[in-house]
Formats: C-alpha cells, structure tokens, sequence
C-alpha cells in the first residue's frame, strides 16, 4: 500500500529556524491536518449518518466537522487577530464541544444542522483565512504564548485531537453508513495471544511539568512542576491483550459486583454490559469492530475498554493471583517511559511505536513494539492510569483557551498517557496530559503494576482557580463593608421590574450561579449562561451535589476554606427551575429566545462586541418582555476594541456618554421604564482589601 502523504507529520519545534521557514512549516502543517480531518470523513457512504448520535453524550458527527473550523475562527475573534466572522450562526452553532460535561447543550431538537456541503464550503473559507494569516502574519520567534502564531498552533492542535475522538465516534455508527478508506493501512498481523508477565521497574526521583519556553506547542495543564518519589514497582510487560482480558469476561466478571467500583457497578448495569463495547459476539465466534470495518477477533490485539473496566479487571487479577495488582499512576508511567529512553516525537526519524499514524491506522499485537523488554510503552492504546488530572504546582490557564483543562479538575476525569496509533501532534509528545471520563471509550487500554506506591486522590477538592474563587467569594460569600450583596440586589430588581409575565428568563453572565438562583425563587425558568465553562462549573456542582468548595487567599500563603451549599442559601429546592449552559453572549446560539426577561448582568464591558449584542436582543425577548442592563462602562482594548464600545468615547469632539449611547442603541426596539439606579457592588481582595465598583442599572421595555 502507498504510504498516505498526510501521515508523519509532527509537531513544529518553535525556537528553531528562521521566521521564514517556520512560517512554511506550519503552513505545511495547517493544511495536512485540515485536509486528514476531511479525509476520515469520507468513511461516511451515507452522509445522513453524520446527523444522528453515535454516542448519546456526544454530538452528531455533522458537529464536528464544522467545530473544529470554527474553532479557528472564535479564538482568533477572542485574541483579536481578526475581527471579521465568516459565517456567526456557523460560530455559535459549532462552538461548544466539551461533550460530557452538563453545560454543553446536547438537546439535538434545538439544532437545524446545515447541510454537509454548506460546511465543507464554510471550511474552505476558514482555511482560507488561515492560510493567508499563516503567510502575512508578522512572526517573531522562538513562538511563545503570546505570539499570535501560538492561536493558529491551538487550532491545528485542537483539530488534531478531535481526528481522533471523531474516529471514535465514527466507530459507533452501523457498519452499513460507512465505506473504507483506501489509504489507510489496516493491521493484518494476528496470533494467538501472549503470556503476560510482570518486569520489575527501578524507582527514582521524577520531576514533570513544562517549562514556558519548552520548545513544542503545549496545552495548559502541561506547565509547572511536580516532583515525586516512586519506589521500585512491576509492571505488566505487554498490554493487557484481548486474549487476556477475555479471562475476565469467561470468568464472569461483568456480573460479579465483588470487582466494581460503584460507579464502574452503576455504568455496567446501566449499559447492561457483559463486555467490551467493541467486541461482537458472532454465535460462538468473536469479533472486533474497528473504526470502519470488523474483523475476526485478534487475541493478540490490546483490549480497548474505558476505565471502570479496566480497574475491575485488575481486581479481579488481583484475586486471583493475591497481588496488589492495579493500573498505573502518572508517575509510574512516566518512570517506565524515562527509563526507557524514548525519543520525542520532533526527534524521531520513524516512530518507535504504533503512533502518529506512521505503521498502521489501527491497534496492532501487543508484542510488536519493544521498548527494552516492555512492550508499547507509546502507542497502540492509549493507557488508563489511576490519576484524575489536576494542574502541575504553578499551573497557569491561558487567557485564550481558558476552559481547556479546568472543568475535568473535578476527580472524574482519569489520564490517560502514551498515544495511541491515531494519535498526532501534541498527543504524542512525552508532555501530552489528556483526560477523559471514567465511562468514555477512547482508543485505550491498560497496562497493569504490581505497586505498593500511593495513589493519592483527594476526597474533596477545594477550588484555587483565582477567577472562579473570587467570583465565589463575590457571589456567596456574603455582604462586605455593610454593602447587600450585589448578586442578591439585582436579582430584587429584575423581579420589582419583571411585569406580568415571569416564566422565562435569562441571566446573561451568570458566572458561578448566585443571581441565576436568586432569580429562580421568583421565576418559573431561569437560564443561566456565562462564556467561561471554569465558572459555570461551580453553579452545576452545587446543582448537581448541592455543594462546593473553595479556598481563599487571606493574607500572603495564609488561606480560609469555605464550603457552599444550596440549603444554606434557601435554593435546595429550586434546582429544577434552572439550566446552565456556556455561551458567547456576543455571538450567541439561535435557540436562546423567547425570553420574558433578559439580564445583562454585569458583562457588557467584558464582551468583544457588545454593540452587535444590543443591536440584536430585541429578538430574544417576547413583545412587552424587560431587559436589564447592568453594567459599569468600565471599558478597556484589553477585553472590547474601542469601535465597539457603548459610549466612554469621543465623536467630531464629542464626548459620548455609555448610558446615552445605550439609549441610542436601543431606543428603536425598547422603551426605557426605570434607571438609572446606581446599585454598589463590593468585592473581597483578601482579609483587609476589597474592591468599590458602581453598577449602573436601566430598565428596558420591548415595544409591540
């Protein structure tokens, strides 16, 4: 078979070369994972396939194709390298993939999916913007975080992951949708399956985490440091294959409860599941359903299971050998993996393992790929690890990306590490950190140890994100300097002001939740929405749990722990009358409409274009329906370009005033009933600094 041209491609080393011939690598680069990520798309023989779920927690497929061209677009809108979209409903309807999380809007009823070819002609319109920002931009190396080449890398980046989580999906669609790709090499090699055994692993001293001016383009929980003592340990010397693991299911550990955690328990009886969600029982014979084709079951193969899985096979291994058997920590894989002196991936001449697509588009045997006597330490599968990722000491959120990471620091989200033969980019180099629900399937497997090392999971987490902390403290923490809280205030002027109706409203900026419940004591629905998932995340744990917790810097390294909860505030039972959900408030999903009542609330000198958002709210809210509009005209370049301000500027010498140019706005589609009312808002900096802001507030009516 000739080799795919668009295979082999690795990551860009960004402090090296000339600015010039960086700028051809990438573009090199932009256009072959552009052009992969089309190309596994071509699997669909049916293309009305790609409108249906293929996983009830995930989008159709139809998502992703326009999602990660969107993505582009939005970053670059966010950073302020453009300041044009292309196509906005495209930007708004395509925006939000975090798919397991209970912010991202999965109803398929609110979506009117385009049709395949007006997305292929969006994409060929966002690759032409990236194309010529790749050749015109200025660039400056070595390429850093702040370098606007970084917020193209991120797209190409993001893309790359999302050709292997759409491979996924596409696994799950019915065989009779799909055709084969041509190109892609397909491993014909199988056997029976190895004997495993277990290799004794030296400890050592580690030390991970990125620095800023690492060479290659990293995600944000790759950064800081984190030291660790692993003592010496055995790990299994292959994969756990799928000769192995059918010991499990012959054993019947899928109805043993003995082996399962409770959540591992609670997802098996659910799903109803007797084994592996990609093997087929064929009458007395096994298959395996690869990405877009069966084949008989090779035995020799890793065993791609999801975490809960994966664990409870260790504990049955470990009854039946009465070893402390159990999948590998971060820190463990990461001794394996220096120990063996791998190569990373920029430095490799040809892969030394099953990864970066370069030997097969699909697993391969286990005992293939030698790293020193253990097997597929990179590649093949990805490995499940007993880890639930968190941020390294010193971790950073880029301001771009600014939910990448911190809404699967919740404990239910587990690493994975290695690659796996689908995996390209960034997921393939030695730092790569992703995580993924413990009930996902992704292409992973598991390598097994025999450890006495601690795996340390903290029962409670205490939020230290310092926006989502100050938010809480803002929200919940109580009224400061003989000042009612702001969040509570303004909830008692939407409903003095609300009218007769007061089924539906919106709470535009909602943050950490305070206001959203506040005005569901009064409202039959509430939506609450906020452009940061870090925020958001807060106001669904507490709908979720009923609780959260954060800590609080007082004074220097000094901290006080607080912990919230629903009943505390009077909000336990208001749950059901409320939903929250991610969205840009400047360029927001056609299905937020309907409204009774809108509030601003606070956000609309954080938005990149609040005019457009002004403009157009009219259509959101029913005739005689209020809008509220909070705000501080607080205005900066930083946050809104100074053509898009509400007032705070000058005209032929004029001065123009926010609450005037407000009115000016708005004066076609509403009336103005109440304001201005000067409402004071306080929040806490630490134990002796708080910050005084006035919020000015008007009261808007929708003309009939």
């Amino acid at each position: 078979m000739t080799a795919n041209p668009l295979f082999y491609t690795k990551t860009p080393v960004l402090n090296e070369g000339s600015p010039e011939e960086k700028r051809r690598e990438i573009l090199d680069y932009f256009h072959k994972t552009f052009d992969i990520d089309e190309q596994l798309y071509e699997v669909f023989a049916d293309q009305s396939a790609m409108y249906n779920k293929a996983d009830p927690l995930r989008h159709p497929l139809i998502f992703y194709y326009g999602h990660t061209a969107t993505f582009y677009i939005n970053k670059l809108i966010i950073s302020k390298i453009i300041t044009e979209r292309i196509d906005s409903q495209f930007e708004s309807m395509f925006a939000i993939g975090v798919d397991e999380m209970s912010w991202d809007d999965l109803n398929i009823s609110h979506y009117n999916w385009p049709a395949i070819n007006e997305v292929l002609a969006y994409r060929n319109k966002v690759r032409q913007v990236i194309d010529q920002l790749i050749k015109t931009l200025p660039l400056n190396m070595p390429i850093g975080w702040d370098n606007p080449f970084w917020i193209i890398l991120m797209g190409i980046e993001h893309e790359r992951i999302h050709l292997e989580t759409s491979s996924v999906l596409i696994r799950q669609v019915p065989l009779q949708f799909l055709k084969s790709l041509q190109t892609w090499n397909i491993c014909s090699e199988s056997a029976i399956a190895p004997q495993n055994s277990l290799i004794v692993v030296k400890g050592q001293q580690l030390k991970l985490g990125k620095s800023l001016n690492n060479p290659l383009y990293g995600w944000d929980n790759e950064y800081g440091i984190h030291k660790a003592t692993v003592k010496p340990f055995k790990a299994s010397k292959f994969l756990c294959s799928n000769g192995e693991f059918l010991q499990f299911v012959e054993a019947g550990g899928y109805d043993l409860k003995k082996y399962w955690t409770e959540e591992g328990w609670n997802w098996k009886t659910y799903k109803e599941a007797q084994h592996p969600l990609f093997w087929i029982k064929d009458a007395d014979n096994w298959k395996l359903r690869l990405v877009f084709n069966e084949i008989r079951m090779p035995w020799d193969w890793p065993a791609e299971v999801n975490y809960l899985e994966a664990k409870a096979f260790c504990n049955w291994k470990a009854e039946q050998t009465g070893l402390p058997i159990r999948l590998m920590t971060e820190d463990e894989w990461y001794v394996l993996y220096q120990q063996a002196n791998i190569p990373d991936q920029p430095a490799w001449d040809t892969a030394p393992g099953n990864i970066n697509m370069e030997h097969f588009q699909s697993p391969c045997p286990v005992d293939k790929f030698s790293f020193g006597g253990i097997y597929d330490l990179i590649g093949n599968v990805w490995q499940w690890t007993e880890t639930p990722i968190s941020g390294f000491e010193g971790f950073k959120i880029h301001p771009i990306y600014d939910d990448f990471s911190t809404p699967t620091f919740d404990l239910k989200h587990n690493l994975i590490k290695g690659g796996s033969w689908i995996s390209t980019g960034n997921e393939a180099i030695a730092n790569a950190r992703y995580a993924f629900r413990r009930h996902f399937y992704q292409h992973a497997g598991f390598r097994y140890v025999e450890s006495d090392n601690e795996v340390v999971i903290p029962q409670h987490l205490y939020e230290t994100d310092p926006e989502v902390v100050r938010h809480c403290e803002a929200q919940y923490g109580g009224d400061f300097l003989g000042i009612k809280n702001y969040y509570s205030q303004i909830a008692e002027i939407a409903n003095q002001y609300a009218g007769k109706c007061k089924e539906n409203v919106l709470d535009l900026g909602c943050r950490t939740g305070r206001t959203t419940w506040e005005l569901a004591k009064e409202f039959d629905h509430v939506t609450g929405l906020d452009f940061t998932a870090r925020n958001i995340r807060v106001a669904v744990q507490l709908q979720e749990s009923g609780s959260f917790n954060y800590l609080f810097p007082e004074e220097g390294e000094l901290v006080s722990y607080h912990e919230l909860s629903l009943k505390d505030f009077g909000f336990d039972q208001l749950a059901d009358k409320i939903t929250f959900l991610q969205s840009d408030a400047s360029n927001m999903k056609t299905i937020f409409v309907g409204y009774d009542l809108v509030l601003l609330n606070d956000i609309l000198d954080q938005m990149y274009n609040p005019r457009h958002f002004l403009t157009g709210v009219h259509k959101r809210i029913n005739p005689g329906g209020r809008l509220i509009v909070a705000t501080g005209f607080d205005w900066s370049e930083v946050c809104t370009k100074r053509e898009n301000w509400v007032g705070g500027h000058r005209e032929g010498g004029e001065q123009i005033w926010g609450e005037d140019d407000l009115s000016t706005l708005l004066q076609d589609t509403f009336t103005k009933i109440g304001g201005p009312i000067l409402v004071p808002s306080v929040t806490r900096i630490n134990k002796r600094k708080y910050s005084y802001n006035t919020i000015e507030v008007t009261i808007w009516e929708k003309k009939e």
